[in-house]
């Protein structure tokens, strides 16, 4: 996994025993500089479990790349370790909370150029 300044970012809540399997997803283009999840009816991705907080973590575009940032006191985790910052990579997995739910990140690939018109 490495990040990637791709124009989009695809959240994806998983099945949290079959991790394969999408439960649902969430699509954001790049000039959404700001995507926050959590309990609250007001956030871009609303998660309704008991372990998550209202408003339990942002994803903010740094330049060409994304960035988590946890703003719960209950945790957000990647590999069952707590991260407070962390860049986004295409493939990531985390949980909101020891035992909440499981998000997924990828990166789309960015549009190709527009040929330029050639001179006659």
């Amino acid at each position: 996994m490495e990040p990637y300044g791709g124009n989009e970012i695809i959240i994806t809540l998983v099945n949290p025993i079959l991790q394969s399997v999408p439960i649902k997803s969430w699509t954001f283009r790049s000039r959404q500089p700001t995507i926050s999840i959590g309990r609250a009816a007001e956030n871009h991705v609303v998660l309704y479990s008991a372990v998550v907080s209202r408003h339990h973590l942002e994803v903010r575009r740094q330049g060409l790349h994304w960035e988590i940032v946890n703003l719960s006191a209950n945790g957000t985790f990647v590999d069952e370790k707590p991260i407070d910052k962390m860049t986004v990579l295409d493939g990531l997995k985390l949980r909101l909370a020891r035992s909440g739910p499981i998000l997924q990140f990828h990166l789309g690939k960015p549009s190709p150029p527009s040929p330029s018109p050639e001179a006659s």
